[in-house]
C-alpha cells in the first residue's frame, strides 16, 4: 500500500519553462566564479563537474572548498520568485484529491521550498518539507538521502511513490524499492529506474490510480 508521495520541488511542481532553475543556475555560476576567483568558463566547468559527481554543486564546494552551506543556499535562491510563479488552481485541486501523505523532498533549502509552495497556492497539501539541511547536506541522487527520508517519515521504501523531473534522481529510489514517476515534456529520453512518465504534474492522479489499482493482465 502506498502511504507517502514524495514530490521533488523545482521543475517538478511547476514547469521547466517557468525559468526559475535557469535563474538559480546563473546564481550558482556567479557564486562559484566569485567565491573561487575563476573565469566564467572555469566556474561553469567546475559547477558541472561537482553536480555530476556529488548531485549538487554545493556538496562539491563543501567537500573541496569548505564553504558555508547556509550562505550558499541564501545566495543561489536570492531571486524574485513572484515574477516567475503564480497560483495553479488545477494542481491545487489535483493534490486535494490525493489521500496519501504528501511530502516535498528537495535538494534546495526549506525557505525556497516554502516560497515556491505558497506562490503556487499549494502549501496546505504538504505535511512536511524535507530539505537538504534535514539530510545533513547529503543530496539526491546519493542513496543515503533516500534512506534518510524513509527514516524521518517512518516508512518503508515500498510504501513510497517519488515524483521527479530528473531520471538520474529516480534510479536510487527505484533500487531502494520506491515506485517512480518522471515528469518531463517528452523532449528527453527516459532513463533507467522510471516506472511511469507524465508530461505535466497535473496528470499525476491518473498514474497514482494505476499504481494503487493495477489492471488485471488479459488472458
Amino acid at each position: 500500500m502506498i502511504r507517502v508521495i514524495l514530490f521533488d520541488l523545482d521543475d517538478t511542481l511547476y514547469p521547466r519553462q517557468a525559468g526559475v532553475m535557469e535563474q538559480i543556475r546563473g546564481l550558482i555560476l556567479h557564486y562559484v566564479q566569485t567565491r573561487l576567483n575563476l573565469s566564467p568558463e572555469e566556474a561553469n566547468e567546475l559547477r558541472q563537474h561537482y553536480f555530476r559527481t556529488y548531485g549538487t554543486t554545493m556538496r562539491g564546494l563543501q567537500i573541496h572548498h569548505q564553504i558555508d552551506p547556509d550562505e550558499y543556499l541564501r545566495a543561489v535562491h536570492d531571486i524574485p520568485l513572484h515574477e516567475y510563479l503564480q497560483p495553479n488552481p488545477e494542481l491545487d485541486n489535483v493534490l486535494a484529491s490525493i489521500p496519501q501523505q504528501k511530502v516535498v523532498f528537495t535538494n534546495a533549502s526549506r525557505e525556497h521550498a516554502e516560497q515556491v509552495l505558497n506562490l503556487l497556492g499549494i502549501r496546505q497539501h504538504f505535511d512536511r518539507v524535507i530539505d537538504i539541511c534535514d539530510l545533513d547536506y547529503e543530496s539526491k541522487p546519493e542513496p543515503s538521502a533516500y534512506e534518510r527520508v524513509c527514516v524521518l517519515l517512518d516508512v518503508r521504501p515500498e510504501e513510497c511513490v517519488i515524483v521527479e523531473d530528473n531520471s538520474r534522481n529516480l534510479r536510487p529510489a527505484k533500487a531502494l524499492g520506491m515506485t517512480t514517476i518522471l515528469v518531463q515534456d517528452g523532449s528527453e529520453g527516459v532513463g533507467d529506474g522510471v516506472d511511469h512518465v507524465i508530461h505535466r504534474i497535473e496528470d499525476i492522479q491518473e498514474v497514482l490510480g494505476e499504481i494503487e489499482h493495477p489492471a488485471s493482465p488479459t488472458s
